[in-house]
């Protein structure tokens, strides 16, 4: 048995297998599941292809007591949920006219037909419900290979769709190995300037998958010497996203897609603020890379990291993301070796200690005779300044003390 037919040991596949079969059209499982386990990684998603139109497969569902949503039935993809699992179920479909960004299709009957409207030939293969593995394209050689190659004329597949030139660079980034296909490469940077017709979603999405990628760094690099960075996002720096992603490794934390763009395209929270223009970026996502550029301020050109009262001190006024984030960043900066016991030792104190609590609320100045508004303000203000330097005491003797002071100051 080889690895894609492990796939239909999944009892939930071969419920909604045995539901589509009562059409009496053939169904297949596609794309990234058989792809992924002939690589050896784990598929995210199982979908399928059928001959089948839209309405029979909802049809089909119901009849086996199965929820059916039509996700993009005008496109003919329904989604069956079998024991909370969601399948994408896709109707045959064959390429009526292309722009280059949108699709008119027609629904057909001809798997292979289907596989050569693909992408790529390592998305192409398909299988059956009795374990036969068709490959129309020769999708099996490059997996062996390891390469990424479009299927048929490379310029033709990314007119089709100018999002295949990220794609090419996303497998190759999570998939491939060693040099690109030169056909590939060659049109990708091509068609580089037609990026800039595509939704800022679709690009944000690509770029996100791409970054925590095994050979993200390579990749970016290679995308950025190829020019295809410059219309994306600007600018870049493949250097700090290499060593960021060295100390990752070393300590052995996975990529994290934020925190690489960030090292990647945002040194300033002027650049967060473009990549957000750029990529579409959520609110989370922006909010995360100013935090981090702002807090990381304080940080550049430092060759060690911060002693513990500093990095107390930002666990407090940032905040323990940003102020592991820009930690990071500062590294990623440095020249220090990705195994420095010192910048492991400051991140992983970051990532340990809660941020340190202030012990004063303005109501316990109000209480002590402070009057509510300015004076409570700056009451508070000089009380937070002098808690910190004092090194964050939680002793209440100690933090008494510095109230009292405070409240003389502001007599």
């Amino acid at each position: 048995m080889n690895a894609a037919q492990q796939l239909l040991d999944d009892p939930r596949l071969a419920t909604l297998l045995a539901a589509l079969a009562r059409t009496g059209a053939e169904t297949r499982i596609v794309g990234g599941a058989v792809r992924d386990a002939l690589f050896g990684l784990p598929p995210h998603e199982i979908d399928l292809a059928t001959t089948a139109l839209p309405e029979a497969v909802l049809a089909a569902a119901r009849e086996a007591g199965l929820k059916g949503v039509p996700t993009g039935i005008e496109h003919g993809t329904v989604t069956i949920v079998v024991a909370g699992a969601p399948f994408e179920v896709t109707t045959l479909r064959e390429d009526v006219e292309t722009d280059g960004r949108y699709a008119v299709v027609r629904f057909g009957g001809d798997f292979e037909q289907d596989a050569k409207r693909r992408d790529f030939t390592v998305n192409a293969l398909s299988l059956t419900p009795d374990g036969k593995l068709h490959d129309y394209t020769g999708g099996l050689k490059d997996i062996a290979a390891k390469r990424i190659r479009f299927i048929g004329d490379a310029a033709t597949r990314i007119r089709e769709d100018y999002l295949r030139v990220l794609r090419f660079f996303r497998f190759n980034a999570s998939h491939g190995e060693g040099d690109f296909d030169r056909e590939g490469l060659h049109e990708s940077i091509m068609a580089r300037e037609n990026l800039s017709r595509l939704s800022r979603e679709r690009i944000r999405a690509e770029i996100i998958k791409l970054l925590p990628a095994r050979r993200a760094p390579e990749i970016m690099r290679a995308m950025s010497h190829a020019g295809i960075i410059e219309v994306l996002l600007g600018m870049g720096y493949p250097a700090r996203l290499e060593r960021l992603a060295a100390f990752e490794a070393a300590r052995g934390r996975q990529g994290d897609a934020a925190l690489r763009l960030a090292a990647f395209s945002a040194l300033t929270m002027e650049d967060a603020d473009r990549l957000r223009l750029r990529l579409r970026l959520s609110n989370d996502e922006h909010a995360r890379l100013v935090a981090a550029a702002k807090t990381l301020a304080a940080l550049h050109g430092i060759e060690r990291p911060p002693p513990v009262s500093h990095l107390r001190e930002m666990l407090f006024l940032c905040g323990s993301r940003a102020a592991c984030d820009a930690l990071a960043l500062a590294f990623a900066e440095s020249r220090a070796a990705p195994d420095d016991q010192r910048w492991r030792e400051a991140a992983a104190y970051l990532e340990e200690t809660p941020a340190p609590a202030f012990p004063i609320k303005g109501a316990d100045l109000v209480a002590l005779g402070v009057a509510p508004g300015r004076a409570l303000g700056a009451a508070l203000k000089s009380l937070q300044a002098k808690w910190i330097r004092a090194g964050f005491p939680r002793d209440p003797a100690v933090v008494q003390q510095l109230v009292e002071d405070a409240i003389r100051g502001n007599e």
